[in-house]
């Protein structure tokens, strides 16, 4: 049976609660209605301003438009959880599994890191991403909860006062320590690739990855222009014969002084890749 998807823009005319329009116009129950509030599926238009509305019980006045953006695929709780490395108390740090966002979308946000540190923290705070890691990529990342503690983290991201490696599984070998430079959608980009092993049998090599920018997909684009596409990726490499292989990229470690505590952060995990640094 194929998974139930559809959209609702429902223009307000008189004052009525969000839960009690939205069951009015949809064949789903209260309580299912109120779910899908709660994982970042609704919104409401005031004027020119759209905001996730989760407070079922909100008063709709004439003049506003309510959306619902319901999806079971992306309203689903099977997803992989994130694991907290460490609460910095005004920003967090987690291992981001493969496949999770960092940031939600119309359809819903509870599946995000963003989302899901909000929810899950205690005592419980807001949460802003510092810092993106594409959906397919695992790996460390960072989630402010103040609004100084993202100016301050950010801040160390553009000067680069932030060391970050990667580890990568490639097709190929990479012989000697490779530099690009190459532009990215018309911003400088830097990326330096060294090898830590090679499999001749599977005619793979895990690569060290260090970048010296954060531009989109930066990485991705550097080592398949080589010709050393990244195992798993689907957008600029080969399509994989087993599609259960996700991208083979994990950002493992990021150095840096808090700008908070000022003690020097050393956060290091170890990459779940096909090949390992052993």
């Amino acid at each position: 049976m194929p998974l139930q998807s559809f959209e609702l823009h429902l223009d307000i005319s008189s004052e009525i609660s969000a839960v009690d329009i939205l069951e009015q116009n949809c064949s789903l129950s209260k309580s299912q209605i109120k779910a899908v509030m709660h994982k970042g599926a609704v919104w409401l238009t005031q004027g020119k301003k759209t905001t996730r509305l989760r407070r079922a019980k909100k008063q709709l006045k004439p003049n506003q438009t309510l959306h619902m953006y319901y999806s079971e695929q992306a309203l689903s709780d099977d997803f992989v959880k994130p694991t907290l490395i460490e609460d910095c108390g005004d920003y967090s740090i987690w291992n981001k599994p493969s496949g999770m966002m960092s940031q939600g979308s119309k359809w819903g946000d509870h599946s995000t890191i963003a989302r899901y540190a909000e929810v899950v923290l205690s005592p419980q705070r807001a949460a802003f991403i510092v810092h993106r890691l594409d959906r397919a990529t695992q790996g460390v990342i960072l989630v402010a909860h103040t609004k100084s503690a993202v100016r301050a983290l950010t801040q160390l991201f553009e000067q680069r006062e932030i060391v970050k490696k990667y580890q990568a599984v490639v097709s190929g070998e990479l012989k000697e320590v490779m530099e690009f430079t190459a532009d990215i959608e018309g911003r400088r980009a830097y990326t330096k690739a060294q090898s830590i092993r090679y499999n001749p049998n599977s005619n793979m090599s895990l690569l060290d990855i260090e970048i010296g920018s954060g531009r989109k997909h930066q990485i991705r684009r550097h080592l398949s222009g080589a010709g050393l596409a990244i195992v798993g990726d689907r957008l600029y490499g080969e399509t994989p014969q087993d599609s259960s292989i996700n991208l083979q990229l994990c950002a493992y470690h990021l150095h840096y002084t808090c700008p908070i505590s000022h003690d020097e952060k050393i956060i290091e995990i170890t990459p779940q890749l096909l090949i390992s640094g052993e």
